[in-house]
């Protein structure tokens, strides 16, 4: 039995449901909107590598270490982007959330709470984790602030960690949410979700 069975997830008209060939040309369409592969402390792919991105995560939910999902706009099925768990590791109940990008139109909006609120709802209260964790690169300073809104701690910077997509080498900086900080992020992610939106 795998540690994150198949499972869509829904709240505040958005869906997540696993990553799958259906999603490449939506996928591809989100990436486009904001020309997203440009962004130099992001991964996103180009519409000419979203196939090849969709089947490594296929490939990395087979091997039990990620899983990806599709975000979905509910009322028109549009795909707004992805998101997923990885770095999973049973034995010490942890997950991390990353992987993640949006359409251009989906960001500062609530697009991106309101997955984090379902990803972190599933991770503790359905797989029972005890740290979901999240990594980021050093210069992604809105990648940081919104993990930070989240209510995660800081554990540090692993530095000269990772390759970019234009090969330099990145520190990456380093969160984490425990299980018994859970209960107050859910009261205030739920809080900022019942505010007004435009």
């Amino acid at each position: 039995m795998t540690y994150v069975s198949p499972v869509t997830l829904t709240a505040h008209g958005i869906k997540l449901e696993p990553l799958a060939h259906e999603h490449e040309a939506g996928l591809s369409a989100a990436a486009a909107d904001g020309e997203l592969w440009n962004l130099r402390v992001t991964s996103v792919p180009t519409p000419a590598e979203t196939r090849g991105f969709i089947d490594t995560a296929l490939k990395s939910r087979e091997e039990g270490h990620r899983f990806a999902f599709a975000v979905i706009d509910e009322a028109s099925g549009i795909v707004l982007g992805t998101t997923s768990y990885h770095d999973i590791l049973p034995d010490e109940n942890r997950v991390e959330i990353g992987h993640t990008w949006y359409a251009k139109r989906a960001q500062r909006t609530h697009i991106n709470t309101t997955c984090k609120l379902l990803l972190l709802e599933h991770a503790f209260d359905t797989l029972g984790c005890n740290v979901v964790g999240w990594r980021t690169d050093n210069f992604n300073y809105a990648s940081q602030r919104a993990i930070e809104r989240l209510g995660a701690k800081k554990d540090g910077v692993i530095r000269g960690h990772k390759l970019r997509c234009d090969g330099t080498i990145r520190d990456t900086v380093m969160y984490s949410l425990h299980k018994g900080e859970w209960s107050e992020v859910r009261a205030h992610l739920n809080y900022l979700l019942d505010q007004p939106r435009s």
